[in-house]
Parts: C-alpha cells; sequence; structure tokens
C-alpha cells in the first residue's frame, strides 16, 4: 500500500485528489493539509510514501517544504505537483530532492503512474512537456535562462515581488527583515537587467514564473 499525504490549499482540489487517489486499491491518503509548515509535521508523525506537494502554498513553497523534509530523512518520495509549467521550477525542485515534478493538467493516469514509479524508486518523474523543455534548456546558452542566476531564496523574493507583495509583505512572509528583502532585491534587479517591480512582473510572466492573474 503506497501511504500519501495531499498538501493543497485549494480545498477542492485538495480533496478531489484524496478521492481519487483513494479509488485505488494500492493506494492510501493518510493525511491532507493545505500548509507548507503543517506538511513537514505530519511527514514525521504520518510517516507517507509520497507526498503529493502543490508548489505554490500560502505560508512557504513547494521548494522550501522539499528542503525541510528532505533532511528528515522520513524515506518519503515528494512529487511537486503544479500549474506552472516552469522547468526551472522543475529543476530546483529535483535539486532539493524531490522525486518528481507534474502539471495539474495531467492525466490522472499520469498522476497515478507517477506516483507509482517514484514509490518505486524506478526514477525521478517529470511531466513530459517539462522534460522536453528541460533537454532543450540543456542546449542554450545561459544568458538565454535568465533566472537560472538567482539562488532559490531570490527566486522566492522575486515571485512575491511579481505579484504585486511590497517588500514589507515579502519580509512577514518570508520571516526576513525588510532590509534583507531589499538586498535580495537589488540583486534580483542587477543580475536580470531590470529596473523595478513592474520590470520584474514583466519578467515573471514573460518566463513562466508566474501566471498572468497571479493565482495558483
Amino acid at each position: 500500500m503506497i501511504r500519501v499525504l495531499v498538501v493543497d490549499d485549494h480545498t477542492l482540489v485538495r480533496e478531489g485528489l484524496a478521492r481519487i487517489l483513494g479509488s485505488e486499491d494500492d493506494i492510501e491518503v493518510v493525511g491532507q493539509t493545505s500548509s507548507g509548515r503543517e506538511a513537514v509535521g505530519l511527514c514525521g508523525k504520518l510517516a507517507p510514501d509520497v507526498v503529493l506537494l502543490d508548489y505554490k502554498l500560502p505560508d512557504i513553497d513547494g521548494l522550501e517544504v522539499t528542503e525541510r523534509i528532505v533532511p528528515l530523512k522520513t524515506g518519503a518520495k515528494i512529487i511537486i505537483l503544479t500549474m506552472y509549467a516552469s522547468e526551472e521550477y522543475a529543476v530546483r525542485v529535483i535539486r532539493a530532492g524531490a522525486s518528481g515534478f507534474v502539471i495539474k493538467g495531467a492525466s490522472t493516469e499520469e498522476l497515478l503512474g507517477a506516483i507509482r514509479k517514484v514509490h518505486r524508486g524506478k526514477r525521478t518523474y517529470v511531466s513530459p512537456s517539462i522534460l522536453e523543455k528541460m533537454t532543450e534548456r540543456m542546449t542554450k546558452e545561459p544568458d538565454e535562462a535568465p533566472e537560472s542566476a538567482l539562488s532559490n531564496r531570490e527566486m522566492q523574493v522575486l515571485t512575491r515581488l511579481a505579484r504585486g507583495a511590497a517588500s514589507r509583505e515579502v519580509a512577514e512572509d518570508l520571516c526576513l527583515s525588510l532590509s534583507t528583502v531589499e538586498t535580495y532585491r537589488g540583486r534580483i534587479l542587477e543580475k536580470l537587467n531590470l529596473r523595478n517591480n513592474s520590470d520584474i512582473t514583466r519578467f515573471a510572466i514573460r518566463r513562466g514564473l508566474i501566471d498572468v492573474d497571479f493565482e495558483s
């Protein structure tokens, strides 16, 4: 039996996933949460085999959740489930220790297959459309994927600023000082050759790092 923890801040999505997974003979949903921080705690308490993790959560994002779960060494395999068809996110979470990256538009069969494959430990699973982008990226010059120059924390700051959050809001969200966020903002502008927050928003939309409507 594959024990799965479902993490998504949208109740209908989370409960829908739980129903789909729970209807399979070899899968048991052992827990659900909308919080990234709670997901980390539940990994220790529930010992899931697989964590199905939404990338964008209201407290900490899927990358940071992954970075917190992996050192616990619970053996849980993490599959990121997201609407962001960005190879940049895929590369970062897999480097952090995730075992899968699946687009929310994927079929039920693909999702179930990904869960079973990573549980068997056979390989890392990435949705075909993203895998193709990752392969194409390997042949590109570094300046064709400028966001790769950003650290994980700079990426977190960038996406929040791009969605319209003020620096103070970003500081509270990421538990950083305002001056630290401003330092990150300055580095982002310099690395990406941007001038202001409006440029950051346009860049993030163009690179597929956020959606036009800023929804997850």
